[in-house]
């Protein structure tokens, strides 16, 4: 089931439905990715960056090493004492 329905006009273009646009989060400058999926064109919001472009932008010689869940537990309360402290 369709969630709503836009008209081509003469000159190719379309009106994106309020619904539509909440849904994906646009507005007045946002960028719609159209690809093909099989028979179906998709459209989506298009993202500026993947994660794997922040990573690489991130870790650009090697991935970092692997923490438990303990450890970044403790490296944010490092950081946010640290960050927050009254002095």
């Amino acid at each position: 089931m369709a969630i709503a329905y836009s008209k081509v006009t003469a000159q190719g273009q379309i009106s994106v439905p309020a619904k539509v646009r909440r849904k994906l989060g646009i507005g007045p400058g946002s960028v719609l990715e159209w690809d093909e999926e099989g028979e179906r064109v998709v459209v989506r919001r298009a993202g500026r960056y993947t994660s794997e472009d922040v990573h690489r932008a991130l870790f650009p010689k090697r991935p970092p090493e692997a923490r438990t869940v303990e450890e970044i537990k403790a490296g944010v309360r490092r950081y946010l004492k640290k960050r927050h402290a009254r002095g």
